[in-house]
């Protein structure tokens, strides 16, 4: 049974046919993102005029969102407030707008009652994940969105994944010793690059994409059958294999050990005669699945550039060093961390954007914070609240003895 959140009534967002503004306005306070390499803002000017129009007190630390081009000039006309200092900034603040999980040190500076939304990235942050369920903050978990209709709007993970499949095919472009596009000139006729993607789920269909504009010959794998007409119809050629590995929540299941013989030996072949290839095969909550061996990286011909999207959960390249770049007979194997940072412009748009959306369920038709998370997008994404964690498989986790 779920617990209150708060101990009083919070009124906040204008709901359709509201009469006037809140009579008691919540305070949503956005912090600067101190994680190593990231730029990304967790709220934008657009979104803050919308909060603040619905009566909300929205408060920027300062500086939070220059490293993604959104000033604090910017967020002032908006009509944020600006923090000089995090002290400043969490002042009875009701909720905390982040895009990576808060540490240890964050989450001591939150007062009880808290709420937290961002990405929690939990399996990795047990630490700070036990300091919040002491603390008595409520955390919701973008990552655990469940991938239902009406919570599209909501899903961080697709809007992220989107940035990170556009910017790996500009990464694997830029190091690529070729032209991507046929270009036919005075010196002769350049055949165009061939670009492998292997897994086709958001960001292998956006890096298909950007890879089709750039002229490229562009295949595609995924286990997924019913990804083909999705891979087709961005006019790249799938690559078929007699397997059906969907699974639920529109994931790749794990292939049995014979499937995997079959799937090593059709990507293999692809791998072998590809330009640049992009992997972005994952499964929830476990090790990246392998696809390419060292011994087919052998193959490549030198010069060829592997983009591993998955290089953070392990890599589907068996040479990957998540965060470097290997270079192996000739061929460069990319391990790029976190690439929706490396355009955080329109990364935190979205991103902004699913928050705003995801916020608009914390307020019941009055416009007041709910006391109870009934609706299955909040019931699902809630990790941590009132003192205990609410997801189980985390719960587990840190029942097994880690912190």
């Amino acid at each position: 049974m779920s617990a209150p959140i708060i101990a009083q009534e919070v009124k906040g967002i204008i709901p359709a046919g509201s009469n006037g503004p809140a009579t008691m306005p919540v305070v949503v306070a956005v912090p600067k993102e101190l994680a190593p390499g990231e730029q990304r803002v967790a709220t934008v000017p657009e979104v803050v005029q919308k909060l603040t129009k619905s009566g909300h007190e929205v408060r920027i630390e300062h500086d939070a969102g220059t490293s993604a081009y959104y000033s604090d000039d910017l967020f002032i006309a908006a009509g944020a407030k600006i923090a000089s200092s995090r002290t400043e900034l969490l002042n009875g603040a009701q909720i905390v707008l982040r895009v990576q999980s808060p540490t240890v040190d964050e989450v001591d500076q939150l007062a009880e009652g808290t709420i937290v939304i961002g990405f929690m990235n939990a399996t990795h942050n047990l630490e700070a994940v036990a300091r919040m369920r002491d603390r008595k903050i409520t955390a919701f978990a973008l990552e655990l969105v469940p991938r239902i209709t009406r919570a599209q709007s909501m899903d961080a993970l697709s809007s992220q994944a989107t940035a990170a499949g556009y910017t790996a095919a500009i990464l694997g472009a830029g190091h690529c010793p070729k032209f991507l596009p046929m270009l036919t000139t005075a010196a002769g006729t350049i055949r165009p690059a061939t670009v492998l993607i292997l897994g086709a789920g958001v960001a292998g269909l956006m890096a298909i994409a950007t890879a089709k504009r750039l002229g490229a010959i562009v295949e595609a794998y995924d286990v997924r059958r019913a990804a083909g007409e999705q891979v087709r119809s961005l006019g790249a050629r799938f690559l078929e294999l007699e397997i059906n590995a969907e699974g639920e929540g529109g994931y790749a299941r794990e292939l049995t050990p014979e499937e995997k013989e079959k799937e090593q030996q059709m990507v293999s072949s692809a791998v072998a005669r590809a330009d640049i290839v992009i992997t972005t095969a994952a499964i929830p909550g476990r090790k990246a699945p392998l696809l390419i061996t060292g011994k087919t990286v052998a193959t490549m011909r030198p010069g060829a550039v592997i983009v591993d999207l998955a290089a953070e959960s392990g890599g589907n390249c068996e040479l990957t060093r998540p965060g470097k770049t290997v270079i192996e007979n000739g061929v460069m194997i990319l391990g790029p961390q976190n690439l929706p940072a490396q355009i955080p412009f329109h990364s935190s748009q979205m991103y902004a954007k699913n928050l705003q959306s995801f916020l608009a369920l914390l307020f019941d038709k009055d416009g007041t914070l709910v006391r109870e998370f009934t609706d299955e997008i909040l019931t699902a994404s809630l990790l941590v609240h009132a003192g205990e964690v609410r997801h189980g498989p985390t719960r587990d986790l840190l029942s097994g003895g880690k912190p």
